[in-house]
């Protein structure tokens, strides 16, 4: 086989498998069995003539052919991809809003159906960044939000991701609770209480850093793991049942059973980023990124007041891609 007649499939094994180093969780990535992945860069091998992999019953490794290959690879497909969209009407995006419910990333999406009309923005309910990062590096999944700053630097380092707003954080309290009867909530008077920030949850593992980060010398517990609720009467019945504040955003929806109060003394903010596939390229993200730049300059999204509260993981601006 002559090297540069290479399947654009094989490379695209290649780099899944690069990325995991792991071929079962590489094949499940790409819908297709581990005997077909194995079979597939065996074929790439023979073709660009040099091992790629070291794999043992326990490690898979690059080779520095492999690591030589990787960035590679992944230029072809981006313009292999590129090329195909050229001449093709582009497919819906799938853009995850974490909630279903008011929140930023509605306003941005609606925001952006505005400015392009004829591009299909279909909208999805992840709850979580760390699981819609993942189904994003994997190509199920093109956009979504959250604190990007908290994701594992591996997987932050396979997407592209720009600010969006700096989000004041609240809480979500049972009705009955002595902290209920307060317009705002001060983050010292959460001491001693235990907050459910997600704890446990894969999807939001960012969320719960952010929220460790946030109550550590203050006297505020995480909430240990428990079972998500799923709805808003579950998340009623739980919350009458642990009587636990829950963190959540300013905006979040508004629950039965419960009352939201903004944390002052700092304000916390929680940084919110779109995040996308590096080297991805669609007119509705295009729309998307305008649409949020938009916004944050019309509503001063990025200004946060004097005195408040940020993680010490920020990265300032946009990343690449």
């Amino acid at each position: 086989m002559n090297s540069r007649d290479v399947d654009p499939r094989l490379l695209r094994g290649f780099v899944a498998a690069a990325e995991e180093l792991h071929f079962t969780r590489a094949a499940a990535r790409l819908y297709i069995a581990q005997q077909a992945l194995s079979r597939d860069v065996r074929r790439l091998e023979q073709a660009v003539g040099a091992a790629l992999f070291v794999r043992t019953t326990r490690t898979v490794e690059l080779t520095p052919d492999g690591e030589r290959l990787l960035p590679l690879a992944r230029r072809v497909l981006a313009a292999h991809e590129e090329l195909a969209a050229a001449f093709t009407a582009p497919r819906a995006l799938l853009v995850d809003l974490n909630t279903d419910g008011p929140c930023t990333p509605r306003t941005v999406l609606e925001s952006a159906r505005e400015l392009a009309p004829d591009c299909e923005l279909m909208a999805r309910f992840e709850s979580g960044l760390t699981y819609a990062a993942g189904e994003i590096a994997a190509g199920r999944l093109d956009v979504s939000f959250g604190y990007a700053d908290g994701l594992d630097p591996a997987l932050r380092a396979r997407l592209a991701h720009a600010p969006v707003r700096y989000e004041p954080l609240a809480v979500l309290l049972p009705e009955g609770h002595a902290l209920a009867a307060r317009e705002s909530v001060p983050l010292d008077a959460l001491a001693g209480e235990t907050v459910y920030a997600g704890d446990g949850n894969p999807r939001t593992v960012e969320w719960t850093g952010l929220a460790r980060e946030l109550f550590a010398g203050r006297g505020i517990e995480v909430a240990p793991p428990a079972p998500v609720a799923m709805g808003k009467e579950e998340f009623r019945r739980v919350m009458a049942k642990t009587r636990n504040p829950v963190l959540v955003t300013v905006d979040f929806l508004d629950m039965p059973g419960c009352v939201k109060r903004p944390l002052t003394d700092p304000v916390p903010l929680s940084p919110l980023s779109m995040v996308w596939r590096k080297g991805f390229a669609h007119p509705g993200l295009d729309a998307l990124r305008a649409a949020a730049a938009g916004l944050a300059a019309r509503r001063g999204w990025l200004d946060p007041l004097p005195g408040s509260w940020l993680p010490k993981r920020l990265t300032r601006g946009p990343g690449g891609g």
